[in-house]
């Protein structure tokens, strides 16, 4: 339906209008305040648990794991969301009407096949979102070290830096995560009972239909996504915890 990035912004312009760009967005919404809540608690627990003391170093190695932990506790609310946002963006290019909106989505799914019909598509998941939120914090604390100047704390590393940073690791987490999204999207959009073994059935026909780099389909969309978003998402974090530790130091 779209030979590239460029070509499916136009199209979707012309058939749906600025809104059309902005379809399946309340899913993500609804779920991105606890989503990124529980991944920088999960990626705290994961250092914690490395720690012999709260001053303890950890190696990149060590960092790469706690990400990888976070990843597996936003799962359980991605899930929903993902499969959600993605069955109404197909919705709207292909011109059915099945679901009215995010809600009305949930609730057909769940009559339709329960709450497994809801969490389809939660083991590509894991396969996405695991080792993509290890490189993405380890390429995090990484850049922030090296932005660092000597002699000065990590904590008192400028906004613009801070930015950078969250940016880059942005990058580097999607160059992991776009393969598995492929597979996740079309496995969740699928209709129930085509890939009877899961993402191995989903990654043979896409080899066999369209190749091996169909798994990088999105790059350039997801790519001009990646720097702004997880830029911002870095820098609310760090305003966010220097914020608390102001009003409640001892919390």
């Amino acid at each position: 339906m779209y030979t590239g990035t460029i070509d499916c912004f136009r199209k979707t312009l012309v058939r749906e209008g600025i809104t059309g760009l902005y379809r399946g967005m309340a899913a993500p919404i609804i779920g991105v305040t606890p989503m990124f809540a529980v991944c920088f608690f999960g990626f705290g627990l994961g250092k914690k648990l490395q720690q012999k003391s709260p001053e303890d170093i950890l190696s990149y190695p060590q960092i790469f794991a706690a990400g990888m932990l976070s990843g597996v506790f936003t799962t359980g609310i991605m899930t929903p969301g993902e499969r959600i946002k993605c069955l109404l963006q197909i919705q709207a290019s292909s011109g059915e009407s099945k679901y009215n909106g995010t809600l009305d989505c949930a609730k057909k799914l769940y009559q339709e096949s329960g709450i497994r019909g809801i969490y389809k598509g939660t083991v590509l998941t894991l396969m996405r979102d695991v080792p993509a939120s290890g490189m993405y914090f380890m390429t995090y604390e990484w850049l922030k070290n090296i932005f660092t100047p000597e002699g000065k704390s990590v904590s008192d590393l400028s906004a613009p830096r801070i930015l950078v940073a969250g940016g880059i690791a942005g990058i580097f987490n999607w160059a992991v995560a776009i393969p598995p999204d492929v597979l996740k999207s079309r496995f969740q959009t699928a209709p129930p009972g085509k890939y009877p073994n899961g993402f191995r059935d989903v990654l043979r026909e896409l080899i066999q239909k369209e190749g091996i780099t169909s798994l990088y389909k999105g790059f350039n969309a997801v790519m001009i996504r990646a720097f702004p978003a997880n830029a911002a998402c870095f820098l609310g974090f760090e305003v966010a915890m220097k914020f608390l530790n102001w009003l409640a130091p001892n919390l």
